[in-house]
């Protein structure tokens, strides 16, 4: 065994062997929304495993099998977060490449999974392979791996099964399944993740859509909706529902640091994306993005929406929302005082549905010693200082891992134009050879306790 890191290149035929496991993974259709070719991902996923040495056990999930794998034997104890499932593909006439199919064009490797999160699994597995090969066909730390196939609809069974399961899930910290990589090269780490409340708001007037003459005697379902809609935020962003900020934790002095350290103020993403109404710029953006809570409108339905007009009263109308809360906040407090509010305003007739299953916020401190190891693998593999972020600005099921006194830190192969859960998803060929290297830097430093 050497103890200098390998550079990519030394790590050439475990990168490849990578790739090619990223290209069957990707092939299979793994959309946990719709149910498709989950059992048969899971079967994938533990045969890969099996083949590093891992013991996997497989347990029932209301949507679809949760894997647990352990392997190795050290002083510490790493335990990896990922799933196996994605988003569906749709709208599928805007790829420019198969789907299910990854293509590599311009040095970008587009599909389904690349990023979210198959991308993620395959480039940890190939740091193990490697690390093992540099130990003698050995892990020198014990690794533990929970995959699930259910994140993308809100990981209903995940709670519950961490609860349960919770010594085999004890561990120095977790690996989070996702993280990124800045446009100047600099490895992006998340401690924390906003938790996630997604809910639908419907209003009925009538059986059927009416003629539009009658819109002078009865009410309109979208109007009734945009009138809830426009209840809940300010035109600066700010959420108004009364009491939705009284439990928001304050931000810790390391949290605060941290933000000051975080370069830029989101212009990447506002150029990748052409934003035009952008809500924070400047030194406003990273605290916004880390700290604040929001709400979003993802989706309005009802009446006609063809060519052309059509002169229709809609009987019914929809629209779908999600809150991202930050620590102190509870979902299900929240639904309450979002069920209070609508009442307050008189839009009793507008229903309130729960939709998936809601996420607790989590975040962890920036001193702990997870941290700080992940932090040096980063600076180690990548030959840059990492960005430190408090928080993402996204969700995941990361609180139930907290409430059992497991550290997460998020870093991965993301990048700001990967369009994860949308048309022409991808990573970029040489994040994911880095974070190749950043796993065998992990392993290592955790191995050596450092």
């Amino acid at each position: 065994m050497t103890s200098s890191l390998p550079t990519p290149a030394d790590l050439s035929t475990h990168i490849g062997r990578g790739l090619s496991d990223l290209r069957d993974l990707v092939a299979l259709q793994s959309v946990s929304a719709q149910g498709r070719m989950l059992p048969e991902t899971a079967a994938f996923v533990t045969r890969l495993l099996e083949a590093e040495g891992f013991t996997v056990r497989s347990y029932p999930g209301e949507v679809a099998p949760v894997l647990v794998a352990e392997a190795g034997e050290g002083p510490a104890t790493l335990l990896i977060y990922n799933h196996y499932d994605v988003q569906p593909e749709d709208p599928a006439e805007l790829w420019e490449s198969p789907p299910f199919t990854l293509t590599e064009r311009d040095g970008r490797l587009y599909g389904r999974g690349a990023s979210d999160d198959k991308g993620e699994f395959a480039a940890r597995l190939a740091a193990v392979r490697a690390v093992r090969e540099r130990h003698g066909g050995r892990l020198p730390l014990r690794v533990r791996w929970l995959i699930e196939g259910e994140e993308e609809v809100g990981s209903p069974s995940l709670e519950r099964f961490v609860a349960e399961h919770a010594q085999e899930l004890r561990a120095d910290g977790c690996w989070w399944e996702f993280g990124s990589i800045d446009p100047d090269g600099r490895p992006v780490l998340s401690l924390g993740l906003k938790g996630v409340m997604c809910v639908e708001l419907r209003c009925r007037v009538a059986a059927s859509d009416l003629h539009s003459s009658l819109g002078a005697v009865i009410d309109n379902p979208l109007y009734r909706l945009a009138r809830a809609v426009a209840s809940l935020r300010d035109d600066g962003g700010r959420v108004t529902i009364p009491g939705f900020h009284d439990d928001v934790r304050e931000p810790s002095a390391a949290d605060l640091a941290a933000l000051a350290r975080i370069p830029g103020d989101g212009q990447a993403v506002r150029e990748t994306y052409g934003v035009t109404r952008p809500l924070a710029t400047g030194p406003a953006y990273h605290g916004r993005l880390n700290l604040a809570p929001v709400v979003n409108v993802n989706g309005w339905g009802g009446g006609y929406g063809g060519e052309g007009s059509k002169t229709v009263l809609p009987a019914h109308g929809f629209v779908k929302l999600d809150f991202r809360l930050v620590p102190g906040q509870d979902p299900a407090r929240v639904l309450g005082l979002l069920r209070a509010h609508l009442d307050a305003q008189g839009l009793t007739d507008v229903e309130l549905v729960e939709l998936e299953a809601h996420q607790k916020p989590a975040r962890v401190e920036a001193g702990h010693p997870f941290v700080r190891a992940c932090v040096a693998a980063a600076r180690e593999a990548h030959g840059a200082e990492p960005v430190v972020q408090p928080s993402s600005g996204g969700s995941g099921p990361m609180y139930p891992f907290q409430a059992l006194g497991v550290a997460c830190v998020a870093a991965g192969i993301g990048n700001v134009g990967g369009r994860v859960h949308a048309p022409n998803e991808n990573i970029v060929r040489d994040h994911f050879e880095k974070g190749v290297v950043f796993g065998v830097a992990l392993l290592e430093g955790l191995s050596r306790g450092e």
